[in-house]
């Protein structure tokens, strides 16, 4: 019985390559690592800048938008038939397919672009949270009233150093363990943070708030009003994506059931425990700081200095697995064009096994050395911008309209062969142009955030 099944496992897939055994539960499990992160702190500060019909109206229908256009794609991982066609194994890949070279360009630098700028923000996330925990201990000990604030700079390097060893996990296949322990621990930080709330709403210490969001006055102008909601729309949007990494899912799911089935339950999953985890953290952060709501949440507390330290530990262990489940799709596209351009090179391409006792670890050049420049830029570039808020902000808006919206729709009308300018076709293009226009909005405010912040700070001289 043993044999048969590992012989079965041994079996190709039906393109050649190692069988999938992922399904609906492994991709939900990628899912949550993803969307359940370093956007989910930032929310409570985008409600008090909405209020609360906007902020719970925007939450709903980002994560509803997402929903159906998620569903688009899992609908084009294979061509032209979604069911039997040809594999698409990246996201810009199933652009070409369906749209063709131009949008493929357009498609791969806005991917993994963005890809690449998430590595910066969880730097960012990262040491956020061991600063954090450094200030918790401090003001316990010396008093709230002590000085306690200290340089993310030690903690980015920290962090990256850590990251250029786990960036040696050779692909995304590889990653389910990490991925689950993450997943684990983001649903740790996000009961804390959501009980740490709870308890100064219901001890009664909770401030007003408003459906409008903050009140403009004058500690708060029009204009900078303005430009807070503006990137308050960019932090949502960026918490409800994962398009950046969701063919990369798709693609460790088994053949059986057919995958974008499997893809839209875990769609409808993932997404559903994400708009109420967002929900009730927001609300929650809101209802307890109302217009002086941080913008990480977990700043926003000292005491129990114990469980406010075990959160951002939560955070901390997140972060180290989202980064990689991020990132391995950009390290996993660069090491496939090199492969193609020198495919005779034994820099590139060879393989070198390193045995560990009982375990073989597979040892490449090109990959050790590409990586590591890869994660000590990421961790420069961070040190140079800490600026949580609207560096999360610029992400998630320069993304969401191209990746969530634009190109599944435009990759519908083209396997649908949906007739142009028929009600399907407009009301389709219509919610593409609304989300264009939100899209625009986040970046200018997002711009505008990091644009103040420059002038406030001195380049790799933050301090938190």
């Amino acid at each position: 019985m043993d044999n048969t099944k590992s012989l079965t496992e041994a079996e190709p897939d039906d393109d050649g390559r190692i069988k999938r055994t992922g399904n609906v539960w492994t991709a939900t499990t990628h899912i949550i690592t993803v969307v359940i992160g370093a956007g989910v702190l930032a929310l409570a500060w985008a409600m008090a800048q909405l209020g609360w019909i906007a902020g719970i109206g925007s939450m709903v229908a980002f994560a509803s938008i997402s929903m159906f256009t998620y569903s688009l794609v899992a609908d084009c991982y294979r061509y032209p038939d979604p069911i039997n066609g040809k594999r698409n194994y990246t996201y810009v890949q199933a652009v070409k397919a369906y749209l063709g070279g131009t949008m493929y360009v357009l498609c791969g630098l806005v991917q993994y672009g963005k890809l690449a700028g998430i590595t910066v923000g969880y730097t960012i996330t990262s040491s956020a949270s061991l600063v954090a925990i450094k200030k918790a201990v401090c003001y316990h000990r010396r008093g709230h009233e002590a000085y306690c604030k200290f340089s993310n700079n030690p903690y980015m390097i920290g962090f990256g150093i850590l990251q250029i060893f786990l960036s040696q996990i050779p692909n995304f296949h590889e990653l389910t363990w990490l991925s689950t322990v993450a997943a684990i621990t983001s649903f740790g930080y996000v009961l804390i943070a959501s009980g740490l709330t709870l308890s100064v709403v219901v001890s009664g210490k909770g401030a007003a708030t408003s459906i409008t969001g903050t009140k403009v006055g004058p500690g708060l102008s029009q204009e900078d009003k303005i430009w807070r909601v503006f990137s308050s729309m960019g932090n949502i949007a960026l918490a409800c994506t994962y398009a950046t990494v969701i063919y990369d899912i798709m693609d460790t799911l088994k053949s059986y059931p057919p995958e974008n089935k499997q893809m839209k339950m875990a769609n409808v999953i993932g997404v559903t425990a994400m708009t109420i985890v967002f929900l009730v953290c927001s609300s929650l952060g809101y209802a307890a700081f109302g217009d002086n709501t941080p913008g990480n949440i977990f700043t926003g507390f000292y005491e129990p200095f114990w469980l406010v330290s075990l959160g951002n530990v939560c955070i901390l262990i997140h972060m180290i697995g989202a980064y990689q489940v991020l990132g391995q799709p950009f390290f996993r596209i660069v090491e496939m064009g090199a492969n193609m351009a020198w495919p005779q090179s034994d820099f590139i391409n060879k393989e070198y096994p390193i045995k560990m006792g009982s375990v073989t670890v597979r040892f490449n050049l090109f990959r050790l050395i590409w990586r590591t420049i890869f994660v000590i830029l990421a961790t420069i570039l961070a040190m140079a911008l800490p600026f949580f808020n609207e560096i999360l902000s610029l992400l998630g808006a320069i993304g969401f309209w191209p990746l969530v919206v634009f190109f599944p729709i435009q990759m519908h009308i083209a396997q649908k062969h949906i007739r142009r300018l028929s009600l399907k076709w407009c009301m389709l293009q219509l919610l593409s142009c609304l989300c264009f226009l939100i899209s625009v909005a986040a970046v200018v405010g997002s711009i505008h955030g990091i644009s103040k912040n420059l002038h406030k700070y001195k380049i790799f001289m933050y301090r938190q």
